[in-house]
């Protein structure tokens, strides 16, 4: 059930004051060290990402150095975090970034989204938080929280950011993006949602089903 227009306000209300704070979980210092992490993340959580990334940027400590990498070097310091085209694809991208874009991560969503293993998602969690481009991304968490709590009622990822983004303003997309994950990995969980503890209850059509 699709809350009305005040409702669904009201809940991104109350998410902003459970999570004052909201900002990536994965560690970066860079938009290289961003998209790396990112393109790793998929299917693989944050939390074991950031454990194989501090060597791996040791040992590649930007674009250019990681354009040099070889698949069989890069994949057993990344293979806890999956599938093996991860790490050529993140050496593709890298050899695109250091041969069109002067090693500088580019900072549009048509020029990343050509880079091998970047979709429209990773794009966007790259524009909002390394380059703080209004970017509304649509993960797991952040699908599955929307449409629960009835902010939006969609059945692809692509819907659920034009109906989100419709409805939160556009200053406020990357820290919504926020606010949807973290409660979806604390509260709003897949398998076993916490209703009974959840701060928004009494608002989403869901709970306790």
């Amino acid at each position: 059930m699709l809350l009305t227009e005040d409702k669904r306000n009201e809940a991104l209300r109350i998410l902003s004051e459970l999570y004052p704070d909201p900002r990536p979980e994965l560690v970066y210092t860079s938009p290289f060290e961003l998209l790396v992490a990112v393109m790793l993340s998929a299917q693989c959580t944050d939390k074991q990402v950031n454990k194989v990334t501090p060597a791996v940027f040791a040992r590649y400590p930007d674009a250019e150095a990681m354009a040099e990498a070889r698949v069989e070097d890069l994949y057993p310091m990344v293979k806890s975090c999956g599938f093996k085209s991860k790490a050529g694809n993140i050496i593709s991208a890298c050899r695109i970034i250091r041969e069109e874009h002067g090693g500088q991560v580019p900072d549009t969503r048509e020029e990343l989204t050509k880079l091998p293993g970047v979709g429209r998602k990773t794009a966007n969690v790259v524009l909002s938080n390394a380059f703080g481009i209004p970017a509304f991304a649509v993960d797991t968490h952040v699908f599955r929280v929307s449409n629960r709590l009835g902010l939006c009622r969609a059945d692809t990822v692509e819907e659920t950011e034009r109906q989100m983004t419709r409805l939160i303003p556009e200053e406020k997309w990357g820290q919504a993006h926020h606010w949807l994950i973290w409660h979806g990995r604390r509260v709003c969980k897949a398998q076993r949602p916490l209703c009974e503890e959840c701060g928004l209850k009494d608002l989403c059509p869901s709970a306790g089903k």
